[in-house]
């Protein structure tokens, strides 16, 4: 059984580009509050907030928003993608 089948996002996460790791743009410099996604699948993580980072790792806070449910999460800098960088906020409103 798929992950789709089993849970329904309030929001088009699918929508969201997918960037792999180390690309280019996934090389940021991330902040404590900033608003990011999993680039690789940004379904699956959903959308989380940076509460801590220490060099390239980074505290994430999901807050169960993706499919697999996961609430806080440790993920190298260059898998994370912020939303306010790539002007994405659209994408999340109303669909």
């Amino acid at each position: 059984m798929s992950l789709r089948g089993k849970r329904r996002l309030s929001y088009r996460l699918d929508l969201l580009p997918v960037i792999k790791p180390y690309h280019r743009r996934a090389n940021n410099n991330l902040n404590k509050g900033d608003l990011v996604y999993y680039g690789p699948s940004p379904e699956f993580y959903g959308i989380g907030e940076i509460v801590q980072t220490e060099e390239k790792v980074c505290v994430v806070d999901f807050r169960g928003t993706g499919l697999l449910g996961i609430h806080k999460d440790e993920l190298l800098s260059s898998y994370l993608i912020p939303i306010h960088k790539l002007n994405l906020t659209g994408l999340l409103k109303g669909r």
